[in-house]
C-alpha cells in the first residue's frame, strides 16, 4: 500500500519528447529504463510519431496509448510535444506536465515556437526539461515558474534570449582582459 510520502504515490513521467515535423529529435529526456538502448528509444519515438502524425492536436492536447504507455501530445507549427507515463498514470497530470512544458517553451521563445527558434535556444529547452521533471518525479508544472527559473540564469533581461549568452560571454571576456591588463 502506498503511503502519502512513498515513491509509489508520486506521479512519474517516463519521458518528455520534443520532435520535429518529420519525427526527428529536437530535445528528449528519458526517465525510465524501459528503453535501455538508443535504438529502442528511436524506435519508440518513431512508433508514437507515426501513430499521432495524422491527428489534429494543434489546439489542445490529445491522449493515446502506445505499448502500454499513456502519451499526451500536442503539435505547434513544426514541433511535436509528447509526455509519456505508465498505463496506470493519471492523464490529467500528464496533460498538466505537457501544458507546463509548452507554456515555458512559448515564454522562453517569445511566442515564436518553431523548429528554428527551438534549435537556436536548445539550451533553454533542455533546462526546462530539468526544471519540470527530475528522475521521473514531477517537480513543477507552472510554465511561468519554469520559464523564470530557466531565465534567471540570464542576467540581461532586455536583450533577446538568443543574444544573452553572447553578451554574457563578452562581458566575462572583457572582465578577464581588464584584470590581466591591470596586473
Amino acid at each position: 500500500m502506498a503511503t502519502f510520502l512513498s515513491p509509489e504515490a508520486c506521479p512519474t513521467i517516463k519521458n518528455i519528447l520534443l520532435l520535429d515535423s518529420e519525427g526527428k529529435r529536437v530535445a528528449v529526456k528519458y526517465y525510465s529504463d524501459e528503453w535501455p538502448t538508443n535504438s529502442a528509444k528511436l524506435a519508440f519515438e518513431k512508433s508514437i510519431f507515426t501513430k499521432t502524425q495524422k491527428m489534429n492536436a494543434r489546439t489542445e492536447a490529445e491522449i493515446t496509448m502506445v505499448d502500454n504507455n499513456i502519451i499526451v501530445y500536442r503539435f505547434v507549427q513544426d514541433l511535436h510535444f509528447f509526455v509519456t507515463g505508465g498505463d496506470d498514470e493519471n492523464e490529467l497530470i500528464l496533460a498538466t506536465v505537457l501544458q507546463g512544458f509548452y507554456d515555458a517553451v512559448t515564454i522562453l521563445l517569445r511566442n515564436n515556437v518553431d523548429l528554428r527558434e527551438a534549435l537556436e535556444n536548445l539550451d533553454l529547452i533542455l533546462l526546462c526539461l530539468d526544471e519540470i521533471v527530475d528522475g521521473g518525479i514531477v517537480l513543477e508544472t507552472d510554465g511561468n515558474v519554469i520559464a523564470s527559473k530557466v531565465g534567471s540564469a540570464n542576467a540581461d533581461d532586455g536583450a533577446p534570449l538568443s543574444e544573452q549568452t553572447i553578451t554574457q560571454a563578452l562581458a566575462t571576456a572583457r572582465e578577464h582582459l581588464t584584470r590581466s591588463l591591470l596586473r
